[in-house]
């Protein structure tokens, strides 16, 4: 496919993404801040079945909120759900997996010095882990480990920090990051799908049967929702993960993934119960201290050239760069993945080059993700005499 094609619709299925998962994240976040804010209403409100209520302003109105125990006395005539905005957040993100993991696997799913796999074999992986994942939460969610909330959150983690470390051994450090992802990403869809929405379809139903509603719908729906609650935070981070090669180019990015998603989680936690009137600073404050430790622990170790080796010259340093760089970062890429320079830069000229020396240093040096896959075959030899004279420009 036409490169210049692809990146129009990479474009477009990723500004949908972007767009529906705000929607969806926003609402999550609305709904868990709104059911731990109501307050106990006045006993007419009680009478009534009325287990919460709350005022609010907002863009020059007031705004009263009421929450029924179970269900209002007759079904309003029009009744808003929730659910297009998890669904759509799914399929585009689906989609946007299959273009760049997918058609793309030769690029960005297989690592070849990993696993010298076929891209039917990388894809199968990549779906399986998938799969493999919603069933196993699935049977968690129906087993008694989910009565224990702090339980159940920490062998998820522990589990899909396995899974990561399981998919760093045969696909590429982004695309095991992104799995997790999107293993993440369809459980939180399909508590929608088959948690709750079957819940509340089943809670109008009984309304409008005249029967008292059974009790657990509410109760699995709310369940279903706080997980997704938790795990938006560690979602968007593996969203934007790609951008940041410190991660999942580390040598245990697994573990960091696992650590990151903790803290991540842990920070959602201090919010929660913000909204419910419990203020406890030293969560935010602790998740700080964590995600700080983590950055100083990832951190690079200095490359040095050795005491053997001769540092580069201005011209030979130049040339190395763009014999091992120009094939993607160029006015006329030659690269077969790229129409243009990727991010618009180009290392055509020793001016253009000397403008962005710091992230050459931290993407060629320091995360060694770059050349791109290492398609131009840079060696360790050679990024360290790169290293040797980007310290003394």
């Amino acid at each position: 496919m036409d490169p210049y094609l692809i990146d129009w619709i990479s474009l477009i299925l990723r500004f949908l993404h972007v767009v529906t998962a705000i929607a969806w994240i926003g609402a999550s976040f609305y709904f868990i801040w709104l059911d731990n804010t109501l307050q106990n209403p006045p006993q007419w409100k009680k009478d009534k079945g009325i287990s919460g209520d709350l005022w609010a302003i907002h863009g020059g109105g007031f705004y009263e909120v009421a929450k029924y125990r179970l269900a209002p006395e007759q079904m309003p005539e029009t009744l808003h759900w929730f659910k297009w905005e998890a669904y759509s957040t799914w399929i585009t993100g689906f989609l946007l997996l299959s273009l760049i993991y997918y058609v793309g696997a030769d690029a960005y799913l297989i690592d070849t010095s990993k696993a010298d796999i076929s891209q039917l074999s990388a894809i199968t992986i990549g779906l399986g882990s998938i799969l493999g994942g919603v069933i196993i939460y699935d049977l968690a969610c129906k087993s008694p480990i989910v009565n224990h909330g702090l339980i159940f959150g920490l062998v998820m983690l522990v589990l899909l920090t396995l899974i990561a470390f399981a998919l760093s051994l045969v696909l590429s450090d982004r695309g095991a990051y992104i799995h997790i992802g999107a293993i993440i990403g369809t459980c939180m869809a399909a508590n929608v799908l088959v948690g709750i929405m079957p819940a509340q379809r089943a809670l109008v139903a009984a309304v409008k049967k005249g029967e008292a509603p059974d009790p657990k719908y509410g109760v699995n729906a709310k369940l279903r929702s706080t997980h997704n609650n938790y795990a938006t935070l560690p979602v968007l981070f593996i969203m934007l993960s790609s951008h940041y090669p410190m991660t999942y180019g580390h040598e245990y990015g697994w573990l960091v993934l696992g650590a990151i998603m903790l803290i991540a989680a842990w920070a959602r936690h201090f919010f929660n119960l913000r909204h419910k009137g419990i203020v406890k600073p030293l969560i935010l404050v602790s998740a700080l201290l964590a995600f700080m430790a983590l950055a100083w622990i990832i951190a690079p170790k200095p490359v040095s050239l050795g005491a053997s080796s001769k540092t580069l010259s201005d011209s030979a340093a130049i040339s190395l760069i763009q014999q091992r760089c120009n094939s993607c970062h160029s006015a006329t890429p030659t690269d077969e993945l790229f129409s243009t320079a990727p991010a618009g830069v180009i290392y055509d000229t020793k001016k253009q080059i000397m403008n962005w020396l710091p992230r050459i240093h931290a993407r060629v040096v320091i995360s060694k993700d770059m050349p791109f896959m290492n398609k131009t075959g840079m060696t360790d030899k050679e990024r360290a005499a790169l290293a040797d004279w980007l310290q003394k420009n």
